[in-house]
């Protein structure tokens, strides 16, 4: 079990759910939620995140958005960002990753996927540290 808190930011409560259900599936049960980039950002400032999970397209603010927020701010500037998306063009994923986001996930996705590239993600970020 990972006392990773993982913060869920997606306006589709549906969504929320089965990626909500996917990280208890995984052993991540330490998890909030957001129903956009402005509720995410509210969220960051008040709660102990360790993890992102943002969806790119949500109204008000939208993934992409958030995440360049989050990476101004100094310290929610390396907080790790995976972002799971319909949007899977080249040019998509080129603009997320340039936009800091530390992984990308075209939904529909497995748990399986997303236990790994949380993994992935977290070991780099080891790797960084050390």
């Amino acid at each position: 079990m990972s006392a990773m808190k993982i913060l869920v930011v997606d306006d589709s409560i549906t969504i929320r759910r089965i990626i909500i259900n996917a990280l208890k599936t995984i052993g991540y049960t330490q998890v909030a939620e957001a129903n956009n980039g402005k509720d995410g950002l509210a969220k960051v400032a008040n709660t102990a995140v360790d993890f992102v999970i943002t969806d790119w397209n949500m109204p008000e603010m939208n993934g992409l958005e958030f995440t360049k927020a989050l990476r101004a701010e100094g310290p929610t500037a390396d907080l790790p960002i995976l972002m799971i998306t319909t949007r899977g063009t080249e040019n998509d994923v080129i603009e997320a990753l340039q936009a800091k986001v530390n992984s990308y996930i075209v939904k529909p996705f497995t748990p399986q996927e997303l236990k790994e590239k949380i993994d992935e993600i977290v070991r780099s970020m080891e790797m960084k540290a050390a």
